[in-house]
């Protein structure tokens, strides 16, 4: 999942996953069809694997920390830069696809829509 959105930023977006060298072009496709934040999505999911499989509730405490994290960043400057740079096609993006809790794309959940 952290692969593929990492690729796909470099070969759709036409950038990368750090904010200095952002994507050109907004990414709406494999994952980000799903959900609008996989990349971080898949790292605590990753930590809540490794707490699950380690009995850990420190590790659970941290996952819930680095979404806290990832959460106010989204919030404070990853949608605000995202609607400023990319305006209505973004915003479309928002209204159709959730911020934190895959699902399927719109059209897709009986079978109809397009890969």
């Amino acid at each position: 999942m952290l692969l593929d959105s990492w690729v796909r930023f470099v070969t759709r977006g036409r950038g990368t996953p750090a904010p200095i060298a952002a994507p050109k072009r907004l990414v709406v496709t494999g994952f980000y069809r799903w959900v609008r934040n996989p990349m971080y999505v898949a790292i605590i999911l990753v930590v809540v694997g490794e707490a699950l499989v380690f009995r850990s509730a420190a590790l659970l405490l941290y996952a819930a920390v680095l979404w806290l994290t990832f959460h106010l960043f989204v919030l404070l400057y990853e949608e605000p830069h995202l609607r400023g740079r990319f305006g209505p096609p973004y915003e479309e993006y928002v209204r159709s696809v959730t911020r934190w809790v895959p699902r399927p794309p719109k059209g897709e959940a009986s079978g109809t829509g397009s890969s």
